[in-house]
């Protein structure tokens, strides 16, 4: 029970500081968020098969664990993390470490004990790494993205 509420909050909560962010912001790094939603979803796929990590009820709950992050406060943090630093790529990694640390490490810790699930062949680390991977690429396809725009 407590790991639903978790999850549902998880989802909703960071979408109410959305209206902090321009609607310009929104718009010009909406692109990228989902391109960034869309790598996770994929390493999430994998995660199954490869028993990365395992969750309490099945592929079912699954599924929705891994989509409440996905589309709770990974977009979210994605499009707040390129409206503070896009253009700045030091500042855009310095923050990408500092939030893929807090994520891979102390928060990870806690989502288990909260018992959200349970990583099994994959660590701590490897989600750092993976994210990490990741941020290079979206800010890539973030500069692809801003000057096709401008043509």
């Amino acid at each position: 029970m407590i790991p639903n509420v978790i999850r549902i909050a998880q989802l909703i909560a960071p979408w109410f500081s959305i209206v902090f962010l321009p609607k310009k912001s929104f718009n010009q790094y909406l692109p990228v968020s989902l391109f960034a939603s869309c790598l996770v979803i994929g390493m999430c796929a994998l995660a199954a098969p490869f028993r990365w990590w395992e969750v309490k009820g099945g592929i079912r709950f699954k599924i929705f664990n891994d989509l409440t992050f996905i589309f709770g406060p990974f977009i979210v943090g994605t499009l707040w993390i390129f409206h503070f630093t896009f253009g700045n790529l030091k500042r855009f990694f310095i923050v990408n470490l500092i939030i893929d640390a807090l994520f891979s490490f102390p928060v990870n810790y806690l989502f288990q004990r909260l018992n959200l699930y349970k990583l099994v062949k994959f660590k701590p680390t490897y989600i750092f790494l993976s994210f990490i991977g990741f941020s290079f690429i979206i800010y890539g396809f973030q500069l692809v993205n801003k000057r096709a725009f401008l043509k």
